[in-house]
C-alpha cells in the first residue's frame, strides 16, 4: 500500500512506541472515583444525583444541558459522597462528584458480554439519540460532543468520513492497542456513523509505522462495504485535524473553517469503539484505554481504565518509581499538559500519561534566535513562529492577527527544532489566548 502524508511542514519525532506490545489490561478499581461534570467542549452537565445516592455502574450521575454538551455516568457502583469544586489539576477549579466504591454492580440494560452485534439499527435519529444519551465526546483529546459533530447542519454536506488511527504522539499506544484488540468493533462503529452521515465512504488512516494493526484492519474490512484502510507516512503531527484531512482527500480546511468545510468529517478510534458500545451494547462512556508509559522507572502499558479513576492510583498500581520522576504528563509529550496534582482523574480525553525523568523535564536554556527559519519549515500550518513570538512580546494584536496565531493548531513542531531552544509553543499559546480574549471582548 502507498503511503500518503499532508503536504506542507511536519517533523519527525522519535516515537517510543515502547508500549506497543502490551497488551489491554483492566486496571483493579480505586476505593474513590473523582468523576468532573464537565469532560468535553460545551456547558458542563446538569447533576441529577445528590449526596448519599446509592448508584451503579452505568448510573446517570449528570445530564447533557443543552446541545453542546455530554452526559457522565457513575463508573463504579457504591455511595455518592460529595458533589463540590475543587481543582482540576490543570490549575482551574471545576465540579466534580466523588462516589466511594462498594463493588462493581453494572446497570442491567448493558450488554457486557464478547459476542460481536453486528446488525445496525436503520433510523439515523434514533443512532444519534443513543450517542448523544452515551455521552460520547472526541476521545482523542479535543472533547467535542459527538453527536453533533456528526449531526450535520443544513446547508453543510459530507462526502469523507475518516477515522483517526495515527496516534502520532510519543510514547501513546493505546489506539494502536485497540485496533488490534477490537478492530472488527472498530469497523462496526465505523459503519454506524457512515449510516448517520447518509455515505458510503470511511477511510481508517493509520501510521505506517503500526503494521499488525493495518493488517488486521485491512482483514476486517474486505467484509464490510464502504469502509477501508489508508497506510500514512510517519511523521507528525500526522494526526492532527488538518493535517489529516489533507493527507487522504487533498483537501485544505480554509482559515478559520472546520473539517465540514471541506466535507468530511474526522473521529478518533476510541471515540469509534465507544460507538459500537454506546449503539450495540448500551454501554455508556465510563471507560476508557489508556496509556501509561515515558523515560521514568515504570512498565509501559495500555489499561482499560474507569473514568474519575486518580492518576496517583495508576502510577501505585503500576510501581512506578517516584523518585526520579520530574513530570507527569495528561496525554503525549508534544500536545499533553503537565498535572499539577497527581490526584487529578481521568476523564474521556486522557488518551494517556506519559512519565518523564527529572532530567528530561528541566527546561533547556535558551539562546538568541539566529532567524534560521526551521520553526517556520516545521510548521504545518505554514505560519511564522518567530514573528508570533515578536508581535506577542510587543503585545501587538493587529499584528498576531495578520500573523493567522488562531490557525496555530498547538503542536509543538516549532519549539522541538528550535536550536536555540526557544519556547515558540508557548508564545503561539498566549498570542491565541490574548488575540481570543480582545476578540471576545469586543
Amino acid at each position: 500500500m502507498k503511503t500518503k502524508t499532508f503536504a506542507i511542514g511536519g517533523i519527525h519525532v522519535d516515537k517510543h512506541k515502547i508500549s506497543s506490545q502490551s497488551a489491554i489490561q483492566e486496571l483493579a478499581l480505586p476505593e474513590m472515583v473523582y468523576i468532573p461534570v464537565k469532560q468535553h467542549i460545551g456547558a458542563p452537565a446538569k447533576i441529577v444525583v445528590k449526596v448519599g445516592d446509592r448508584v451503579k455502574v452505568g448510573t446517570l450521575l449528570a445530564e447533557a444541558d443543552g446541545v453542546l454538551s455530554a452526559s457522565v455516568y457513575a463508573s463504579v457502583s457504591g455511595q455518592v459522597m460529595k458533589i463540590e469544586e475543587v481543582n482540576s489539576g490543570q490549575g482551574y477549579l471545576e465540579t466534580v462528584i466523588t462516589v466511594k466504591r462498594e463493588g462493581d454492580e453494572f446497570e442491567e440494560s448493558m450488554d457486557l458480554s464478547d459476542e460481536i452485534v453486528r446488525e445496525i439499527p436503520d433510523n439515523k435519529e434514533e443512532l444519534l439519540k443513543i450517542i448523544r444519551s452515551a455521552g460520547i465526546v472526541g476521545m482523542g483529546g479535543a472533547g467535542f460532543p459527538t453527536p453533533v459533530k456528526t449531526n450535520i447542519p443544513e446547508g453543510k454536506s459530507v462526502d469523507t468520513l475518516i477515522i483517526n488511527g495515527i496516534e502520532c504522539e510519543p510514547y501513546l499506544t493505546a489506539d494502536s492497542r485497540l485496533m488490534e484488540e477490537k478492530a472488527e468493533q472498530i469497523v462496526i462503529g465505523t459503519r454506524i456513523l457512515n449510516k448517520i452521515l447518509g455515505i458510503q465512504h470511511a477511510i481508517i488512516a493509520i501510521d505506517e509505522n503500526k503494521p499488525q494493526a493495518i493488517a488486521r484492519l485491512q482483514e476486517i474490512t474486505k467484509r464490510y462495504v464502504g469502509v477501508n484502510v489508508q497506510s500514512c507516512k510517519s511523521i507528525y503531527p500526522q494526526g492532527g485535524e488538518k493535517q489529516l484531512i489533507n493527507t487522504i482527500t487533498g483537501r485544505e480546511v480554509p482559515s478559520g473553517k472546520l473539517p465540514l468545510d471541506a466535507h468530511c468529517v474526522v473521529q478518533n478510534v476510541a471515540t469509534v469503539y465507544a460507538i459500537y458500545e454506546a449503539v450495540q451494547k448500551r454501554i455508556p462512556l465510563f471507560r476508557r484505554v489508556l496509556t501509561l508509559s515515558g523515560n521514568a522507572d515504570l512498565t509501559p502499558s495500555n489499561y482499560l481504565v474507569r473514568i474519575g479513576t486518580p492518576i496517583s492510583f495508576i502510577l501505585h498500581e503500576n510501581q512506578v518509581n517516584m523518585d526520579n520522576v520530574g513530570k507527569v504528563i495528561a496525554g503525549g509529550p508534544m500536545m499533553g499538559q503537565a498535572i499539577a496534582a497527581l490526584e487529578a482523574p481521568v476523564t474521556k480525553t486522557t488518551s494517556g500519561i506519559t512519565v518523564l525523568s527529572a532530567e528530561t523535564a528541566d527546561k533547556p536554556e535558551t539562546s538568541a534566535c539566529i532567524r534560521c527559519g526551521k520553526c517556520v519549515d516545521a510548521c504545518p500550518m505554514g505560519l511564522m513562529p518567530l514573528n508570533i513570538r515578536a508581535a506577542v512580546e510587543e503585545n501587538d494584536i493587529a499584528i498576531l492577527k495578520s500573523l493567522h496565531v488562531q490557525d496555530c493548531i498547538l503542536c509543538g513542531s516549532c519549539s522541538y527544532v528550535c536550536p536555540a531552544k526557544i519556547p515558540l509553543l508557548d508564545y503561539c499559546k498566549i498570542g491565541k489566548y490574548e488575540l481570543g480574549r480582545q476578540q471576545k471582548a469586543k
